[in-house]
C-alpha cells in the first residue's frame, strides 16, 4: 500500500476552513488536509479493502505515521484497527512508537483499543500493560488505564485495579481524566464494584476521577 495514493484520494476532497478548524481543534499541534471523519473513514476503507487478507502492512503504518497530516495518521489507526485480530504480543513495541510518537488524546484513544484487543487474546501481553501503567510517558500509562473499555463482563478487574492504583496520586489532567473513564465504563456492568473501588481509594483519588467514575452510580 501507498500512503501518497491514499494521501491523494483524501486531498481530492479536502476543504481548507475544515482544515483550519481541525487544526486549531487540536491546538494547532497538526496540520490537516481538512477531510471529515465519516468521509475519511469511508475512502479508507475503500482504500484497504483489497488487503483485507493480507498480513499487517507495518510499512504502510509507519510510513503513515511520518507523514505530517493527522487524517493520515488516523487511517493508520484506522487500518490497525480492522486488523487488529491479526495482531500479536510481539507487535505491542511497534504499537508504542506509535503511541509515544506524534501524541496527543486523539491518536492515543484510538490506539488503546488496538492494544486492549492484543491483550485480551493474549494473556502474556498484560504484563506489558502493567509496565506501561507505570512508565514515565503518561500517554502509554493513559492507554494501560482504557485498553479494557468496552470490555463490559469480560473486564479483568484484578489488572483495572492494579493498574488504575499504580496511577492515583497523579496531578495530569489525562491520567485522572482516564481513571474516571475507565471505572465509569465499568460501572455500567457492575456498579458494585466501583463504588466499592471508590470507597476504598477516595483519599487517594483526584476529585476528577471520582466525579467521572460516579456518574452513572
Amino acid at each position: 500500500m501507498r500512503v501518497e495514493e491514499l494521501q491523494d484520494q483524501l486531498k481530492a476532497v479536502a476543504s481548507v476552513e475544515d482544515a483550519e478548524k481541525m487544526t486549531a481543534y487540536l491546538r494547532n499541534q497538526f496540520p490537516f488536509l481538512g477531510v471529515r471523519a465519516g468521509l475519511r473513514r469511508k475512502i479508507s476503507k475503500e482504500f484497504f479493502k483489497p488487503y483485507q487478507k493480507k498480513p499487517i502492512d507495518w510499512n504502510f503504518v509507519e510510513q503513515a505515521w511520518a507523514n505530517p497530516y493527522r487524517e493520515i495518521h488516523y487511517a493508520a489507526i484506522d487500518y490497525l484497527a480492522t486488523n487488529k485480530r491479526k495482531l500479536t504480543p510481539e507487535d505491542l513495541p511497534r504499537l508504542k512508537t506509535l503511541i509515544t510518537t506524534h501524541s496527543w488524546w486523539d491518536s492515543v484513544d484510538g490506539l488503546d483499543k488496538i492494544a486492549g484487543e492484543i491483550a485480551f487474546s493474549y494473556p502474556k501481553a498484560k504484563s506489558v500493560l502493567l509496565d506501561w501503567s507505570v512508565s514515565d510517558n503518561i500517554w502509554l500509562r493513559r492507554v494501560a488505564i482504557d485498553h479494557q473499555l468496552l470490555r463490559k463482563q469480560d473486564t479483568d478487574t484484578e489488572l483495572l485495579e492494579q493498574i488504575v492504583v499504580n496511577n492515583l496520586g497523579q496531578t495530569e489532567f489525562f491520567i485522572n481524566k482516564a481513571i474516571g473513564w475507565s471505572l465509569r465504563d465499568y460501572s455500567k456492568v457492575n456498579p458494585a464494584w466501583v463504588r466499592d473501588f471508590i470507597a476504598k481509594y477516595e483519599e487517594k483519588m483526584a476529585p476528577l476521577s471520582i466525579r467521572e467514575a460516579s456518574k452513572y452510580i
